[in-house]
């Protein structure tokens, strides 16, 4: 496995679990600051919102369930073609061992067996390392597309009610 593109492989999947991580934390802190002024509205609308306040009250439920329609949406689309992915490199694994173990059966002599046996793990474990990068990388694409509607609606939101 040539180093650049391995350290690639690798670097790819922690840098999208640190964008992801950076995301949520920009989500949680405008997040705060939206529950913080909407809750404080809601306690001085006291019995009878104004009209103002009941669409905002109204836009907070709406915009709940249209976020999570999205997160679902986005969730459902990515897992689609990571069943996909898998399955494309499961066979591919598959094919690779089998064509190895295959040349270990026709091993003339003991080296030569034995070098086969080696090149097999070699190949086994490198493919194994970079499904796992692979499934990393992924899985943090997933969460992302899980948080993407989620954060958008909460930045739009904090810079909204700022204003006010």
């Amino acid at each position: 496995m040539n180093s650049i593109p391995a350290m690639n492989l690798f670097v790819s999947p922690f840098m999208m679990w640190s964008r992801l991580a950076w995301k949520a934390g920009e989500t949680a802190i405008s997040s705060a600051q939206v529950i913080g002024q909407r809750t404080s509205r809601l306690a001085l609308a006291g019995v009878v919102p104004s009209a103002r306040d009941q669409r905002e009250f109204a836009l907070m439920g709406s915009e709940k369930g249209e976020a999570a329609l999205e997160s679902a949406q986005a969730v459902g689309a990515r897992m689609m073609l990571l069943g996909q992915q898998i399955a494309a490199l499961a066979f591919k694994q598959a094919l690779s061992g089998s064509v190895s173990l295959m040349s270990i059966g026709a091993s003339r002599t003991a080296s030569e067996l034995m070098g086969r046996q080696a090149r097999l793990v070699r190949e086994t474990m490198a493919g194994s390392v970079v499904a796992a990068a692979k499934l990393s990388g992924a899985g943090a694409g997933i969460a992302t597309g899980v948080l993407k509607p989620v954060q958008k609606r909460v930045i739009n939101n904090a810079k909204r009610l700022r204003k006010r």
